[in-house]
């Protein structure tokens, strides 16, 4: 296992800068998620960090010393990826130790390391056959393995789970954690998808045109993220962001509802976030005092729960209510909200 620090790293293609000045420090053993939109960058870092891209600008640095001008086989790195890249024409077994044969690993070596990453993954039992009589999910398995065989100072996975369908994902995203428990090696795992990252990241870098937009623990980043993009990227369905005024602390909602806040905050305009499942449905002839109310303008039965949608002046709020407590449009509700559960940010997007 190792550190791995990227020190002001940048990238162009031809007149695009991709990523800008990108710092980053992550620990021995820590497992790091990249995560943003298509185009974001993370990818790029992902294969500079690889050597399979070569960083226009910035140092890549991997236990402590640079390696940007070794080659990707001389940097002590596995990476994993999106199309999990096997050869057709060998077996499972023969796909995991190929690059051990490649390096001149005598053959009981190779054997032993096959079967143990083969015990590990569950796949001991598919390592005569070949990739196309292979599952998606099995695929991405050897992938893993012939990783894993390798024993290298930091794994790279790249969107490892996004070919797969919903439920394989869930699946292998279990069977990724459990193994990410069990060798407590440096990762730097890539991906769009918020929960994945939620899931799986000690911390979570959260990426935006090649930009930084907040660094954090999973817990950090939900509950206190720093830019609208972060706010409502990170959590599903995503932070309701709604355009009002803070004035003698109180928040002001599009249709003038007014919110008690539980800190001082600038008056003026500001954009007003409020988690969906932080919304408290009170049931009718409840006496308890509504924080926001009006009728249901679209319910979405989702089984365990519904989401229903009120109409604020023209901005959509989405609350996450017990399930069948609302079953059609025009039904009224009433909300409740605790003032630690209303976020601030600037109308540029900065969390005030």
């Amino acid at each position: 296992m190792a550190t791995v620090e990227l020190r002001g790293v940048r990238k162009t293609f031809g007149d695009v800068q991709v990523v800008h000045g990108v710092d980053l420090a992550i620990a021995d053993g820590e497992f790091v998620v990249l995560v943003g939109p298509s185009g974001c960058g993370k990818s790029t870092i992902l294969r500079m960090v690889a050597g399979l891209e070569e960083a226009s600008d910035g140092q890549i640095v991997v236990d402590g010393a640079v390696v940007n001008e070794r080659d990707p086989k001389d940097r002590d790195v596995a990476m994993v990826f999106q199309d999990y890249a096997l050869y057709p024409h060998m077996s499972v077994a023969e796909n995991m130790g190929f690059s051990l044969r490649w390096r001149g690993v005598a053959k009981g070596e190779i054997a032993r390391r096959v079967q143990q990453a083969a015990q590990v993954l569950d796949i001991a039992h598919l390592l005569d056959r070949r990739p196309r009589e292979l599952s998606g999910g099995q695929r991405q398995r050897v992938a893993m393995g012939r990783a894993i065989v390798r024993d290298p100072k930091v794994f790279l996975f790249d969107e490892p789970l996004s070919n797969l369908d919903a439920k394989l994902r869930v699946q292998m995203r279990t069977e990724i954690k459990r193994l990410r428990d069990r060798l407590r090696a440096t990762t730097i795992y890539v991906t769009h998808d918020q929960v994945e990252a939620m899931t799986l990241a000690d911390r979570i870098v959260v990426m935006k045109g090649g930009l930084v937009q907040q660094l954090g623990t999973p817990e950090e980043i939900y509950d206190r993220p720093a830019t609208t993009f972060v706010a409502a990227f990170m959590g599903a369905p995503a932070m309701n962001l709604l355009s009002g005024r803070v004035e003698s602390g109180r928040a002001l909602l599009p249709d003038g509802t007014t919110l008690a806040l539980d800190r001082a905050a600038p008056d003026g305009p500001a954009t007003i976030g409020i988690r969906p499942e932080r919304l408290i449905w009170l049931p009718p002839g409840s006496a308890a005092p509504a924080a926001i109310e009006g009728p249901a303008a679209v319910v979405e039965p989702l089984g365990s729960e519904t989401l229903v949608t009120l109409d604020l002046a023209g901005s959509d709020l989405h609350a996450r209510v017990p399930a069948r407590s609302v079953r059609r449009a025009g039904e009224p509700v009433r909300l409740a909200l605790e003032a630690e559960d209303i976020h601030l940010f600037s109308t540029e997007g900065a969390r005030l």
